[in-house]
């Protein structure tokens, strides 16, 4: 159920992203009369599940129908039917195709995924991208970036109009950091109170991973037992902090929430809101060295000092075989920090959604960076679908799913912007460089840099395919 339920997740949001994209084109070619021959949602080779075109002054609809081949530019149109669809070509086809993975508009008069060069050898036409002024072919080419862009700001706006904003700053984290594995083997350690790395401080608990990552820093400052400890990093480490999830979480009380059913600590007295303040005497009052010491008590017994409505009494509590009393614990750190939330009227949404898409634009320009920067082997956490899949949750919830969406849109609209051929960038690559020299590259040209482009993205993708088989095993 969880594997449908990311699955559906997936397909949804990137049909939603692949639409808006295609709908900039759209909008920017029909805005200068290019003729916009199909606009479709996923791809159809040989037959579509639904397709309609609006001509004679209805809407004609069709259902898991072949494809037909278009027409050559100067072919003669009397001696088709009137209700033939390929008599109206100045009219768009819609149409949905039957796999998941993507979607098109086709323009006439563009080399794309949809025709090659073979397509444009008569003479060019007016309703013609090819035959427009190049500001607006790099309008049309642009138009998907933007709308992506446009579409994560709507989304982050909606997103805090409606569920406000609440993070914890990382100097309201006031017992530290727990480390992972990685973390440890870096230096850092349990309880310690990060300030800055190479003297940037961070601002939001929850951005000090991806900001060690980021800022490729040579040191870290630290707050350990009030002294401040230098700590070096080797940026070697990079790759493997892009992939280690949980390296910091905040550090906070161990507070009885209630106890586990069928609990073997049932008739031990200790209560919800108990809060350990010591194990055999021994002072420590933090979940992660509470729980390190009840491991090495497994199977036996200890007695906790526990804190209640300010005093204080001692609780023999049993230890099971993993090493645990069987407590649920409260886990609300708004009980045991100061967090910071706002919340958004409609007009103050905007420039905040403005703001939050425009930030991690950086953030994940930062990203490409790192993966094109060979020593920090960030490379290898390329990842397609089966990664895109993984950082959707199990369950249903649009907090997250719309906040997903957001920054693959984002992310989606930069790739696009990469100046390769066969992505939107390399098209207006061509242009601008058609506007600097005043000369227009051949569409033969155009078609070799095309095939080029798109065998390297195949490259691509077959490489993060490979990075997602990998980390399966």
């Amino acid at each position: 159920m969880v594997l449908t339920i990311k699955i559906i997740q997936v397909v949804f949001a990137l049909s939603l992203l692949v639409l808006i994209h295609e709908a900039g084109h759209y909008f920017f070619a029909k805005l200068f009369g290019a003729r916009v021959e199909q606009f479709y949602m996923f791809f159809n080779p040989r037959f579509s599940i639904f397709k309609c075109k609006y001509f004679g002054g209805k809407l004609h609809c069709k259902f898991f129908s072949r494809n037909t081949q278009p027409l050559e530019p100067d072919a003669d149109l009397s001696g088709l039917a009137d209700d033939d669809w390929r008599k109206y070509p100045d009219n768009t086809e819609y149409g949905i195709g039957w796999i998941p993975l993507g979607g098109y508009c086709a323009i006439a008069g563009m080399i794309d995924e949809t025709k090659d060069a073979s397509a444009l050898s008569k003479e060019p036409q007016p309703w013609e991208l090819r035959t427009k002024p190049a500001w607006q072919r790099f309008l049309v080419m642009f138009g998907g970036v933007f709308f992506n862009f446009i579409l994560a700001i709507v989304l982050y706006a909606a997103i805090l109009h409606h569920w406000g904003e609440e993070y914890l700053r990382n100097e309201d984290a006031v017992y530290g950091v727990v480390v992972n594995d990685l973390a440890y083997e870096m230096g850092f350690r349990n309880g310690d109170r990060i300030l800055s790395f190479d003297g940037k401080e961070i601002d939001n608990f929850a951005e000090i991973q991806i900001a060690l990552a980021h800022s490729q820093a040579e040191s870290a400052e630290v707050l350990r037992d009030g002294d401040t400890i230098r700590i070096p990093l080797d940026e070697s480490y990079i790759s493997r902090i892009l992939n280690s999830p949980g390296m910091f979480l905040p550090a906070y009380p161990f507070e009885v929430k209630e106890l586990a059913e069928g609990s073997i600590n049932l008739s031990s007295g200790i209560a919800p809101g108990d809060r350990v303040v010591a194990v055999d005497s021994v002072g420590m009052f933090l979940v992660h060295d509470i729980q390190k010491a009840l491991k090495s008590h497994a199977s036996d017994s200890v007695t906790l000092t526990v804190e209640r409505d300010g005093c204080t009494s001692d609780i023999a509590m049993a230890v099971d075989t993993a090493g645990m009393i069987e407590v649920l614990l409260e886990n609300d750190l708004t009980k045991f920090f100061k967090t910071t939330s706002h919340t958004y009227g409609v007009l103050a949404a905007i420039p905040a959604g403005i703001k939050k898409a425009t930030n991690y634009i950086g953030s994940y320009v930062q990203d490409l960076k790192l993966i094109f920067t060979p020593k920090t082997k960030a490379y290898k956490q390329v990842g397609s679908f089966i990664s895109i899949g993984r950082i959707f949750p199990g369950t249903w919830d649009w907090y997250r799913v719309w906040s997903i969406t957001a920054m693959l849109s984002i992310m989606l609209a930069v790739l696009n912007i990469l100046p390769i051929p066969g992505l939107d960038g390399g098209h207006i690559l061509f242009i601008i460089v058609e506007i600097i020299t005043r000369r227009k590259p051949s569409d033969r040209f155009m078609e070799i840099a095309q095939t080029i482009g798109m065998l390297f993205l195949i490259a691509l993708m077959v490489f993060a395919f490979g990075n997602d088989i990998r980390s399966l095993f």
